[in-house]
């Protein structure tokens, strides 16, 4: 008898009432992460070299060396 009286069913329910609400923000958050790691794994399996490798100068262009050397201009026109 004595501990139904100090029973607050009103508190009861407040907590199961929030006891619910955490299981479904904790339920959307783990969602949210699971999405957006998901979006994410793409980038991790395609990583990109830390240094760009520079492409071979050393081949010579053959058009490069029959071309004449460049003139200045010998008359500019000013406006």
């Amino acid at each position: 008898q004595q501990g139904r009286e100090q029973v607050d069913e009103s508190a009861l329910f407040r907590m199961i009432g929030q006891m619910r609400e955490i299981v479904t923000s904790a339920q959307k958050a783990t969602r949210k992460a699971r999405r957006d790691a998901d979006r994410r794994q793409h980038l991790k399996t395609s990583a990109r070299p830390d240094k760009p490798v520079p492409p071979d100068t050393d081949i010579a262009d053959p058009q490069a060396d029959n071309l004449p050397p460049a003139k200045p201009f010998d008359q500019i026109e000013e406006w």
